[in-house]
């Protein structure tokens, strides 16, 4: 992703390492996210909150009936997709260069901080009691945010590079999806007399948005490396 060179293809152990942070972090989120759903009663991905499975006393929040049984599963899914996310970006980065590279780490960083913040301070009555709602919510909008600005300006610089144009294209898309997403979830709830999506839908589209876009960037990173590798191969024998 450099002005010069875009070397996605590069089979280094940075580019490998990178690329397994971004896909690692994306697949054990969804696994984890449906295995919590599945013990969570009545857990629906349209109405319930992201956060609601990783709240650890059952109770009524919102009107929604909250009972996750496997919330520390969850609890670690969301620091782990922060941590895998910011470390991936860092090394993918190091190797190729953006342009926008400096604006790319501290999206990303607030990306990971945003999730690890939402892990340590969960949803849930008793710290809303406690005044920690804000810190909660400060950090879903961290993540939210710098997590899909991040696919944006990554895509950004891939146009600016004037390579992987089709990659760029979709990070663009994808990150623009997460943004409307977040716009939308607050428009529902705040402005529109009668509700278009359910909450869950709008935040899922949010969310997930970064899910798809790092798992398509570590899926293409591998995929060109492994190639790289059969290519010099190749030329050795």
């Amino acid at each position: 992703m450099s002005e010069h060179r875009s070397d996605l293809s590069a089979s280094s152990g940075t580019t490998v390492a990178g690329a397994i942070c971004f896909l690692s972090a994306g697949l054990f989120y969804l696994l984890a996210e449906a295995l919590a759903a599945s013990v969570f009663p009545g857990y629906s991905y349209a109405v319930n909150y992201i956060s609601d499975l990783g709240v650890p006393d059952v109770e009524i929040l919102g009107g929604r009936a909250v009972d996750s049984p496997l919330h520390p599963l969850i609890t670690v899914a969301f620091a782990a997709q922060g941590l895998l996310f910011a470390v991936g970006a860092a090394l993918l980065c190091r190797l190729f260069r953006l342009p926008l590279r400096g604006t790319f780490v501290v999206l990303a960083f607030a990306h990971s901080l945003g999730m690890v913040a939402v892990a340590v301070v969960h949803g849930g009555q008793a710290n809303i009691e406690r005044g920690l709602d804000t810190v909660h919510v400060l950090g879903a909008a961290a993540a939210f945010l710098g997590g899909n600005a991040a696919a944006i300006v990554a895509g950004i610089s891939l146009l600016r590079a004037g390579s992987h144009r089709r990659l760029g294209g979709w990070s663009i898309a994808l990150g623009a999806i997460g943004l409307f997403g977040m716009l939308m979830l607050q428009v529902d709830m705040r402005l529109l007399p009668a509700t278009l999506l359910e909450d869950g839908v709008w935040e899922r589209m949010t969310f997930y948005a970064i899910l798809a876009w790092e798992m398509l960037v570590g899926t293409l990173v591998l995929r060109y490396a492994g190639a790289q590798r059969w290519r010099h191969a190749d030329a050795s024998r």
